[in-house]
């Protein structure tokens, strides 16, 4: 697909900003911009998989002391 399409950028607070057209729209939330020579790329972000988020938190290191261990409970198939 090599659309091509005029588009008018304006400042929004302290960012310069482009409106995307519908033609153009990105799927999700978040986008990647990255400069190669004069060229500014957009891409959509990929979504992390809850294994890869999980990945990227902190361990807790709060102690929630022993835990008992309790007998099962009986269960009627």
């Amino acid at each position: 697909m090599n659309a091509e399409r005029h588009v008018k950028l304006f400042k929004n607070g302290r960012s310069q900003a482009v409106r995307i057209p519908r033609e153009f729209e990105l799927p999700g939330e978040d986008a990647i911009i990255r400069k190669e020579g004069q060229r500014l790329i957009i891409e959509p972000a990929a979504v992390l998989s809850l294994a890869a988020y999980l990945a990227t938190l902190q361990p807790i290191e709060e102690d929630f002391g022993p835990i008992d261990d309790l007998p099962a409970d009986d269960v009627d198939f």
